[in-house]
Order: structure tokens, then sequence, then C-alpha cells
């Protein structure tokens, strides 16, 4: 039986919206999965991954938050030496003569106020602001940071794929020489023992194996933490090895470590706010002087006729307020304290600027000794490979075994690993010392 004229009735039968509506909705079904598909992989370069970890960075938005708060407590403390209007309204019983703390209750009162000059409060004020200059400086500190801790995480990243890919490479070579031994020793070529010394070779490559996959794993979560990336998406880190070299002379470190170092800038903005508070305690012994206004506005219900001669509705008093001291001895202990607290100020910075020294000095011997390692662990590379291409004429000649062949590329790829680790150490180094230096922020502009 033809059941094709069928089928085409049946289709023909069908409303025409019906068929265009299945058409969009199989197109729509192929368009999404196309991005679906598209999204599980997400390629990083070094500068993407910095860029979207300075954006993501909770830290980096808290230290904002915090040189905001700073700045903020800067005006509270300028809010004295600009202008200050208060009113307010009140009604008060009196039984005996009018006063509410020593003034006359009012129907309506305004009071004006503003410090002139006032060296204390002016000293308050002036180490407030170097305070938020700290706070500026801890946004630098915390931005190179996550700038650190990001390309260290990349960099981790790509030199354990990296290390996965010879590591396979390895076990494959250790299953080759396994299966080579247990044929020798089944034809009484190779003693019982050559199996279990190559087992045991096996069982330690796929031991790395699973222990760097698990350091990849982590690596992953710790990328997508610092930059938003979701956790759905695959990362891929770019191969391209980048270069933080420096050329510059340990001397030229050093001053560029003294002028661009967090910690030796902080002393020296808490020895400056230490200076305005010794200068505004000496200066707490001179008169004070204050801006001063009020406006009144009185009734009779408060009985002022029975106890002044006249009474006066609307009522205006303005000046200014001297207030000077004779004799002040918490000035005086002020004044100690803060001698005390300058001392101890100039000498932590003294020793910070001492450390910093002796802290980029060490920095910079450690990116030579790495140089020096990286330098052997690419020579001890060099000689595995032209080992690997003797021993690889050797077979072709027939003069060696596969055994033989697949033991010298082993080491070969025991040598990549290794100057792998080198080659990364090296780079951390270079990280830690331009940070130290404040060039972190130009690599990465």
């Amino acid at each position: 039986m033809n059941r094709t004229p069928l089928r085409r009735s049946l289709a023909a039968r069908l409303p025409v919206e019906f068929r265009t509506l299945l058409a969009l909705l199989a197109l729509l079904a192929l368009c999404a999965a196309v991005p679906a598909r598209a999204q599980e992989d997400r390629k990083l370069s070094m500068r993407e991954a910095v860029a979207l970890a300075l954006q993501n960075s909770r830290e980096l938005a808290l230290a904002r938050v915090q040189y905001t708060v700073a700045l903020n407590e800067v005006g509270v403390d300028r809010s004295v030496f600009q202008p200050n209007l208060y009113t307010g309204s009140g009604a008060a019983y009196t039984n005996g003569f009018p006063s509410i703390g020593g003034a006359p209750p009012a129907i309506f009162q305004l009071n004006y106020n503003q410090a002139l000059i006032n060296p204390a409060l002016r000293a308050q004020q002036h180490a407030a602001e170097e305070h938020a200059k700290n706070m500026k400086l801890e946004i630098d500190r915390t931005r190179d940071n996550v700038i650190v801790r990001t390309a260290t995480a990349y960099l981790d990243l790509a030199n354990v794929r990296h290390s996965l890919d010879l590591l396979r490479k390895e076990q494959a070579s250790a299953e080759k020489i396994l299966g080579v031994t247990r044929e020798r020793v089944a034809a009484n070529q190779e003693r019982a023992i050559e199996v279990t010394r190559s087992e045991l070779t096996a069982a330690r490559v796929q031991e790395r194996i699973v222990r760097l996959e698990g350091r990849d794993e982590t690596l992953m979560q710790q990328i997508r933490d610092l930059t938003g990336v979701g956790d759905t998406q695959a990362i891929e880190v770019d191969t391209a090895e980048p270069s933080f070299a420096t050329d510059q002379q340990e001397n030229e470190l050093a001053n560029l470590a003294m002028q661009s170092d967090r910690g030796v800038q902080e002393a020296e903005n808490d020895r400056l706010a230490r200076q305005e508070i010794l200068r505004g305690a000496r200066r707490s012994f001179w008169p004070t002087v204050d801006i001063v206004g009020q406006y009144s506005l009185l009734s009779t219900i408060n009985n002022y006729t029975e106890f002044y001669k006249g009474f006066q509705r609307n009522n205006i008093t303005a000046g200014v307020q001297i207030t000077i001291p004779l004799f002040a001895a918490k000035t005086r202990a002020n004044v100690a304290l803060a001698k005390s607290e300058l001392q101890l100020s100039e000498l932590s910075l003294g020793s910070k600027r001492q450390e910093v020294r002796l802290e980029i000095r060490q920095k910079a011997q450690d990116v030579r000794e790495l140089d020096a390692t990286r330098e052997v662990a690419r020579l001890d590379l060099k000689l595995a490979q032209e080992t690997v291409e003797l021993m690889q004429a050797k077979f072709d000649q027939g003069r060696a075994t596969l055994r033989d062949i697949e033991e010298v590329r082993l080491d070969e790829n025991d040598k990549w690993v290794a100057f792998l680790d080198a080659d990364f150490a090296r780079q951390r180094s270079q990280l830690t010392l331009l940070q130290a230096t404040g060039q972190l922020a130009k690599v990465f502009q």
C-alpha cells in the first residue's frame, strides 16, 4: 500500500500559519543552541583577565568605600570652620527668673557659629587629610595585589596545562615501556622485578597527572572568582609567554621602591599628621576666635516684665567670641603626647625605609637566582632533547630498542616540566619585583 499520497494530503490539510509557526520554532531552537555551545569555552588573555578582575574585585570596591569614608571624615572636621546655622522653637513654664540653660526661653531662635581661629581643630583636620591620603594608597595597594593574584593564577594555570600535556605523553611512553617489559619478562629476557619498576614509573606519572588535574580545577575556580566568569564556562589561557623582565640596576630599583612603596608613603603621611597635631597642640596656648550670632523671638508669657525694666520681642546678637587660655594643664599634656607620637612616627619611618631597601635588594637577588635556575633547566632540557634525537637515530639504525627511546622521552618530558616550573617561578618573582618598584600598573595598562 502506498502511503506517500496520504502523508502529502495530511500536510496539505495543516494550516499555513501552523506550519510557519513550526518553522520559526525550529529556527529559534537552532539559534539558541549555537550561542549556548559558543559560551562553553572562554579564551582569556592575561590583560583581559586582569581587567575583569579589577572590575569585579570586592576588595578594591571596599578600599574605594573606605577612601570615601576618610574623605567624609575630613569634611566633618572641616565643617567647624564653615558656617553652621541652627533654628528651633519651644515653650516652657517658668516660676521665677525665666532661664533655660542660661538663656531665656524663646518662641523662635536662630543660632549661628563658625570657628575662625582654632589651632587644635585645624590640626585635627590636617591629620584627617593625611589619613585620607593613606586610604588612597590602600586603593593602589589593593589594585596591585589583585593584579598580582590574577596574573600569578593565570601563569600557574598555563604552566599546569602545559605540564599536563607533557605528562600525558609521558604516561603513553610509560605504558609502552611497561608493555615491552612484560613481553621481555614473558620471554625470560628480563627479571620480573623490572615489571614492578615499570609499573611504579607509570603510577608515579599518573599520580602527578591527578595532582595537576586537581590544581587545574582549583586555579580555574580562582580565576572565575577573580574575573566573574560563569561556572559553566571553561577557561582557555593564551599560550603566548609574557615577559616581565627589567634591565634596571639595583640602585635604580631601590630608588623606585623608596618612591613608590605604599608602606613608606603611609609612614610619611603619618609623620606629617603627627607634625600637624604637635603644631596645633603648641598653638593651643593662643586664643581661639569664633564667629557667633543669635536671633530670638520672645514673648511675655514667661513674666519678663517682672525681672526686666524693658521688654523687646525681637533680639539679635552678633560678634566674635575670643577664648584666652590662662592656665591649661591639658594643653601641656597634649603637647608632650604629640611630641612622643611624632618621635615614634619618625623612628617607624626610618625603620620602614631600611626594611624596604633590604627587601628590594632581596627581591632583585631572587630574580637573578631564578634566572640562573631557569637557564640551567633550559640547558638540561636542551640536552635531553638532543639525547632523544641521538637515540632516535640509533633506533632507526636498529641499534636501540623501543624501550630505550621511550625512556629518553620520559626523561625529556621530566626536563620539560622542570623547565616550566623554573620559568613560572621566575615570572612570579619578576611580578613581585615590579609590584615592589611601582611598575606593575604600567605593564597592564
